[in-house]
């Protein structure tokens, strides 16, 4: 018979401990991080816009009070056109039968291109208004005289006369005895109101 020796109790006894001990040590590899929640990024995102959302309404309402601001402050600050006073000048108005004539007296010479002429009849207005200067127009009778005619030289110095004739088409006559009054203005701006009583021509 053969016989082989078995190793002492005390050895077996440590490797049993041994391979017991093994089997419970706790797993000691790294455990993998949780994925990323999409919900919470989301969520977050969502959030962040919310709060961006108020500050980009006063920055822009900010920068339209600023441009406004400018837009004012430009206008106030743009010099203005200097305004040109009217001519001064003394005239005076008479009147014979249907010839209406304007003399210059004093003052500064009238540039006739920019005359208005605006003629009445006992306050009322004639049905057609010279378009001085001129030579023939319907309502007068032509050829005017002097500033008043479109052949003149353009300017109306003291000592001229310039007058126009009222045709018998034109209404209301200026009949001897009625009120005749005459406005005239050189580029809209007001030079003189003339009365006169119409005398017999």
């Amino acid at each position: 018979m053969n016989w082989s020796p078995r190793p002492p109790t005390s050895i077996r006894t440590f490797f049993r401990d041994a391979a017991a001990s093994r089997s419970v040590l706790p797993d000691r590899s790294p455990t993998p991080p949780d994925p990323p929640s999409h919900r919470n990024a989301a969520g977050d995102a969502h959030r962040s816009d919310r709060a961006l959302a108020p500050v980009a309404g006063v920055l822009l309402l900010a920068i339209t009070v600023v441009l406004a601001g400018g837009v004012v402050t430009a206008a106030l600050a743009a010099p203005a056109e200097p305004v040109e006073p009217a001519p001064t000048a003394s005239l005076s108005l008479s009147a014979a039968g249907d010839r209406v004539t304007v003399t210059h007296r004093g003052g500064d010479a009238l540039d006739a291109s920019g005359l208005d002429v605006r003629v009445s009849v006992d306050g009322e207005p004639l049905a057609r208004q010279p378009p001085v200067p001129f030579f023939s127009a319907a309502g007068f009778r032509p050829g005017p005289t002097g500033a008043f005619n479109a052949a003149s030289d353009g300017d109306w110095r003291v000592g001229e006369s310039a007058s126009f004739r009222i045709a018998g088409t034109n209404d209301p006559a200026p009949e001897p005895g009625r009120t005749i009054t005459v406005e005239i203005s050189v580029d809209g701006r007001p030079v003189a109101a003339l009365e006169a009583v119409v005398e017999p021509g």
